[in-house]
């Protein structure tokens, strides 16, 4: 359980941050900034959800998307270096991977198929739900540069469920869209 006496506590004033394993590493660090930009992700969903409010049931998978991405930072704070650790670390699962892939199924379900790309906005939670998107696609980035080096272990369903993510928050914001009905989309060469 996670208990928090103090928000400061003057560690990082030294351009360190301390991963779960205890390790400090500097704040500029891929490992940091991969889970800075799943925060951020996180932070960009909760803006949207105070646009989405209406729909329970996109709000219940937005809810549990949030969850998921503190699971998930703490799995890229708790990196696999083979020590022993004493509690076992949170790590993402392909049942969650599996749940996002069954609700973009059924949000996509509803709408028409694509006559072109989608210009982010047409309504405030389907601009901020594209927010969500690209900011979750620069943590997908990150972690899969992160993944690529040999000394930095990733947990492999971390980079599907980024991946998933990101397909789940652009087929989100076609549905609150009006179900497409309202979405903007590019017109090639229009301002030639």
């Amino acid at each position: 359980m996670v208990r928090l006496n103090r928000i400061y506590t003057r560690t990082g004033d030294d351009g360190t941050t301390g991963l779960a394993t205890g390790a400090r590493r500097p704040k500029y660090d891929l490992r940091i900034e991969a889970f800075g930009s799943v925060d951020e992700t996180n932070a960009c969903i909760g803006l949207a959800r105070l646009h989405t409010g209406n729909d329970a049931a996109l709000d219940a998978m937005l809810a549990r998307i949030q969850n998921d991405l503190f699971d998930l930072g703490a799995d890229l704070a708790t990196p696999d270096d083979g020590k022993p650790l004493s509690y076992e670390p949170l790590r993402i699962v392909d049942a969650q991977v599996a749940r996002l892939e069954s609700e973009i199924d059924s949000l996509n379900a509803h709408l028409s198929p694509l006559r072109s790309f989608v210009l982010p906005g047409g309504s405030p939670a389907a601009a901020a739900l594209h927010l969500a998107r690209t900011v979750c696609r620069r943590a997908e980035r990150q972690v899969a540069a992160l993944a690529a080096r040999e000394d930095e272990p990733v947990t492999p369903a971390v980079i599907r469920y980024l991946n998933r993510l990101s397909d789940f928050l652009f087929v989100a914001a076609r549905y609150v869209n009006d179900k497409g009905a309202a979405d903007v989309l590019w017109v090639p060469g229009q301002n030639r």
